[in-house]
């Protein structure tokens, strides 16, 4: 049985496979993947923070000094694009519907989904077609994995604030693998296999803490809310990606998902606000929805795009002589 080939001629294969797999689990058997000790480590959404902790050192370790730069920039303009449409769609949605929002979607769901992205399935998906600086681009796009652009963009940021400690914690293993592999090149020959390896396990554990019964729950208006996320606020993203940083735009897809963590962001708000406590447990329910369907739809847009357009994973992986992903063609 040649079961490696057969996902890997999925688009996206490594990591949407896995995903779904655990995913049906986590569904029909929700407590198999929480055993406890090693299992639990690496199979259950548990593991997902360590699994990126080492998905970073391992770019960090191919992370060059002088990218440093294009990495910045590629960072602000996708993190500003997907922010700015999803910002500009929930005021103007407020401003002629009310908070309550349109076809049963609240101005809180929208802001809390649109606004943010799925930064291990973006880190993941361009790890196998994107190039360093992609990956790197991480560092500032993790401000989108969390509430708080929800909160600046409802008017409330006196309230929320992103500790220093929690950034150095989030960039510290990147740092730590850039300082080692711009101080001896050996590091980065030594983990350069790693980081095809990690990536079906970020899978499986962004899967193990998906229930695919939410778009049951949530009907067409979570669907439509996983559409609107790709369809504004990853076509904002592609946009800009082509258009502004004149590249394919495989990375601007790979930000079209909706954050596992903007589920929590209606509760949050709502603790801040009490004006958008009816609003909560509908719109948890639609944000959880969106979070499914963009995970599974996602990779094959940014399949679409590296395929078409071209993905920067060759010129990396040619250097190291390591091959991460075979299906995407170099631009």
């Amino acid at each position: 049985m040649h079961v490696l080939k057969t996902v890997r001629r999925v688009p996206g294969g490594m990591l949407i496979v896995p995903l779904v797999l655990a995913a049906l689990i986590h569904t029909f058997a929700p407590g198999a993947l929480n055993l406890g000790s090693f299992t639990s480590a690496i199979f259950s959404s548990h593991g997902l923070d360590a699994m990126i902790g080492l998905q970073l050192f391992f770019i960090g370790t191919r992370f060059k000094v002088r990218q440093a730069p294009e990495a910045i920039k590629r960072g602000v303009v996708l993190m500003l694009a997907k922010y700015g449409a999803g910002a500009i769609l929930g005021l103007v949605i407020a401003h002629f519907f009310g908070l309550g929002g349109i076809l049963g979607i609240s101005v809180l769901a929208i802001v809390s989904t649109v606004t943010g992205a799925n930064g291990a399935l973006y880190l993941s998906l361009v790890s196998e077609c994107g190039d360093t600086e992609d990956s790197a681009a991480m560092c500032i796009l993790n401000i989108h994995d969390g509430p708080f652009l929800t909160l600046l963009t409802l008017g409330v940021t006196g309230l929320a604030h992103i500790p220093a400690i929690s950034l150095l914690a989030a960039v510290l293993p990147l740092l730590i693998g850039a300082i080692l592999g711009n101080i001896d090149e050996d590091f980065e020959k030594l983990f350069a296999p790693g980081l095809a390896v990690v990536i079906p396990f970020i899978g499986f554990t962004i899967g193990a803490n998906i229930n695919l019964g939410n778009l049951l729950h949530a009907g067409t208006s979570g669907v439509i809310l996983g559409l609107t996320t790709i369809v504004i606020g990853g076509g904002a993203a592609i946009l800009a990606d082509r258009y502004i940083l004149r590249r394919p735009g495989y990375a601007g897809a790979a930000l079209a998902s909706s954050s596992g963590n903007s589920i929590a962001n209606p509760a949050i708000v709502a603790a801040l606000d009490v004006s958008y406590h009816p609003f909560v447990q509908q719109a948890t329910i639609e944000i959880a929805a969106s979070v499914v369907l963009t995970a599974i739809l996602v990779p094959f847009l940014t399949s679409y795009f590296a395929m078409h357009f071209g993905g920067g994973i060759g010129a990396d992986d040619k250097s190291s002589g390591t091959q991460v992903m075979d299906v995407y063609p170099e631009g």
